[in-house]
């Protein structure tokens, strides 16, 4: 079907047009489906997933279906499809085979477009702010136009708006894949013209050749930038012409003040002082795009005055320095930019904000771009403190040899002294982004992939932190997300803790223990991961660890010992040692602290903690403190159930008085043999339990496991119970050696081993 004769079927409203749009939740295809349902014509639709515009729609009319079937084009006068939907679909290829009409989204549009006096918004870059900005000021200034913008614009309540009794509609034009052409308006705006979708265009002379059609078949003006060469080249020649910028044009801006996320200018038209513009968006650039604007809704014989009052209430387009978060500490900012261009004025915007660091967390798109512009995307990225790189956004794209994420982070250390690193997938990548911020950072994500997601993460769960830490009092406790678990257990590894928590009093702990509760947040507590193996994927919910006051407080009260839970045992056999009380020496040579050792019960040398614990202080599973005495405490080999569930804070040891060389000696002793019987290397201490019929580590020595190894995790050579850590290992390298260890040992000797390590967290990321 052609577009003109679409174009006729469309305006008929005695026989509407029966239409099916493939990938129908996309924001451009979603576009097309809001504008035919307020033409009057039967639409319906199908995709992969379903979507809140997809539900919106159905209730305006929309015949949605998920996911796409043959049998849904039947009956359809024309099949419309987006440039994401494949030749094999099986809603085309149904199509085809029964003669029903398919055409691109651009068609569609344009048939649409040719029933009114339309204005295409043309260009590499901005064309979706100035599409927005345009139907703006012309709706402020007294007329509802139709639009059709391709992304959703909370200022103009949809993406794309039918009106009935308006000849004017605002369009923005698509350059990618040539379909620039297929329109011819009453107006149009070439905002710039550079290198880009060379996955399409064969370089810049074809580019020119698809704009220069536009602008032939453009019957009235041709609003250009005139600081763009290429556009200055193809438009300022023409009959109609009207440019606008920084100088020598027919608009330009001068006197322009940012401040305080807004940009206020002066507007001079072909030397005629106008007014003065206050911009309710930050950025340069969007000066440009406002004068873009105000040329249009100049053609249209707009008051100056209502554009400029409509300019002020602009409050942008989704994914357009869209703001996520703000608070006194942080800024989180999303922009699609994916051009350096784009990107270079999105980073100038984001400076002129002065934020104490600029973190950019940049997802390539499409291999060819990144290939053919990483150079340019290595200058532009100069502007930021830190970058991190997610990998490539495909598109439709196949991968391209040698071109990865690297790629971007190699042509930035190229060009500059920046920071950059590979941060891999987008789904995780905010752990490690948002670990990494300090208080006064601005965080922005770029690109026009799924990248907004990371900053959409870090922002639903640094507001959650934020809320915790204000129950508490003042410095009574301290927070950050994602706080790789890997610097806190002896074996240096594991997955981060979505909420990472050091209260520093008791009100603070019992404060941020009721919070969790209240709110159904998973919660742990763990002290100096002595004993503990986390997963890669991390822990899910909020992690304690007390640390400091009273916490940390060891002090002796006759021939009592009374410590804190995050009181290291070394520090207890300490104390007590200098205060001439013996009993605690077997303590020296454990890595751990109170609390993990009274959870688990550890011991050494014989000795277990609850041998010498005669009460506990600890917060129970209704946020009250208590004590109990030690006679009220079941407590098991590695094991105090009382403790699963309630959270000590307290414990008082038992000790007898005695000279300070015996204590000097058996201190000694105790070292000695740990040394010798124990590794050096980063472990989590005893992996197994000891089974009835043999110790443990005698047990893996005979089967012949000493020195076995999976990736960076190995048998210790001085003690067959031990896993150390050669380097970077991964929990799933430590799981793995376990797990061959335990089977080892069933399929040999029938003996099932029980881990004395503590496994907690996910093999993948939940959160």
């Amino acid at each position: 079907m052609k577009i003109d004769e679409l174009s006729k079927r469309l305006i008929d409203r005695e026989d509407p047009v029966k239409v099916h749009l493939v990938g129908v939740a996309g924001s451009g295809m979603s576009g097309l489906a809001l504008l035919l349902l307020g033409m009057g014509h039967r639409v319906s639709g199908s995709d992969r997933v379903t979507s809140g515009e997809t539900q919106r729609m159905q209730g305006l009319g929309l015949i949605f279906s998920s996911p796409h079937r043959a049998e849904e084009v039947h009956g359809a006068d024309v099949v419309v499809y987006s440039s994401a939907i494949r030749e094999d679909n099986v809603a085309r290829a149904e199509a085809r085979a029964h003669g029903i009409p398919c055409i691109r989204r651009a068609e569609c549009l344009a048939a649409i477009l040719h029933t009114r006096k339309g204005v295409v918004i043309a260009g590499t870059h901005g064309k979706t702010t100035t599409s927005a900005m345009s139907a703006h000021v012309i709706r402020r200034s007294g007329v509802m136009p139709c639009h059709y913008v391709g992304a959703e614009i909370p200022v103009l309540g949809a993406n794309a708006h039918w009106e009935e009794n308006c000849e004017l509609m605002v369009a923005e034009g698509d350059e990618s894949d040539g379909t620039l052409a297929l329109y011819q308006p009453e107006h149009c705006v070439v905002l710039n013209i550079e290198e880009e979708h060379l996955d399409f265009y064969s370089g810049i002379d074809h580019i020119k050749e698809v704009f220069t059609t536009l602008l032939d078949q453009t019957r009235g003006n041709k609003i250009y930038f005139a600081g763009c060469p290429v556009a200055h080249e193809l438009c300022s020649g023409r009959e109609g012409a009207v440019s606008y910028g920084w100088e020598h044009a027919d608009f330009v801006a001068r006197d322009v003040r940012e401040a305080g996320g807004a940009v206020t200018f002066d507007v001079i038209r072909r030397g005629e002082f106008l007014g003065r513009v206050e911009l309710g968006i930050p950025g340069r650039h969007n000066v440009l795009n406002a004068l873009a604007a105000m040329a249009v809704a100049d053609a249209a014989e707009m008051d100056f005055q209502l554009v400029a009052r409509a300019l002020s209430t602009f409050a942008g387009a989704r994914r357009r320095f869209e703001n996520k978060y703000l608070s006194p500490k942080l800024r989180i900012i999303d922009d699609y930019g994916h051009h350096p261009t784009e990107v270079a004025a999105t980073l100038q915007t984001a400076r002129s904000l002065m934020p104490e660091r600029l973190v950019v967390v940049f997802q390539p798109h499409r291999y060819s771009r990144t290939q053919k512009l990483a150079d340019d995307f290595g200058k532009a990225l100069q502007a930021a403190d830190r970058v991190f790189v997610t990998d490539i956004y495909p598109a439709s794209e196949l991968p391209i040899e040698g071109v990865t994420a690297q790629t971007i982070v190699d042509a930035i250390e190229a060009n500059g002294d920046t920071r950059a690193e590979v941060v891999g997938a987008v789904h995780a990548a905010h752990h490690a982004v948002g670990n990494a911020l300090s208080e006064g950072d601005l965080l922005i994500t770029l690109g026009a992939g799924n990248v907004h997601e990371i900053g959409t993460k870090i922002a639903r769960d640094r507001t959650v932190l934020e809320e915790m830490l204000r129950y508490c009092k003042d410095g009574e406790a301290t927070g950050s997300l994602y706080e790789p678990m890997s610097r806190h257990t002896t074996i240096l590894c594991g997955g981060p803790a979505q909420f990472w928590l050091e209260p520093h009093s008791l009100d603070a702990f019992s404060t941020l223990v009721r919070y969790c509760r209240d709110r159904g947040i998973p919660q742990r507590v763990v002290g100096r991961g002595s004993n503990l193996l986390v997963r890669d994927g991390g822990i899910r919910g909020a992690v304690i660890h007390p640390t400091g006051g009273a916490f940390s407080d060891v002090r002796v009260e006759g021939d009592t010992i009374i410590a804190g839970a995050g009181a290291r045992f070394k520090k207890v056999a300490s104390v007590a040692a200098s205060h001439g009380l013996t009993g605690m020496e077997w303590m020296e040579g454990i890595p751990g602290n109170v609390g993990g050792g009274l959870r688990m019960n550890a011991g050494a040398m014989g000795t277990e903690t609850f041998d010498q614990v005669i009460g506990v202080t600890f917060l129970d599973e209704d946020g009250e403190i208590r004590e109990r005495t030690r006679d009220q405490i079941t407590a098991h080999y590695r094991n105090v159930p009382e403790l699963r569930s309630n959270f000590a804070l307290v414990a008082k040891f038992q000790a007898q008085r005695s000279d300070s060389a015996s204590i000097a000696q058996r201190m000694d002793e105790s070292k000695k043999k740990r040394r010798a019987s124990q590794p050096i290397a980063a472990s989590a201490g005893c992996i197994f339990k000891n089974p009835e019929e043999i110790p443990a580590g005698k047990l893996v020595d005979e089967l012949g496991m000493k020195d076995a190894s999976v990736g960076n995790a190995q048998v210790s050579m001085e003690h067959g119970n031990f896993i150390v850590n050669r380097g970077k290992a991964k929990a799933a390298d430590v799981l793995g050696l376990i797990e061959a260890i335990r089977s080892k040992a069933k399929s040999l000797r029938n003996i099932t081993m029980e881990t004395e390590v503590q496994v907690i967290g996910e093999d993948e990321s939940a959160f």
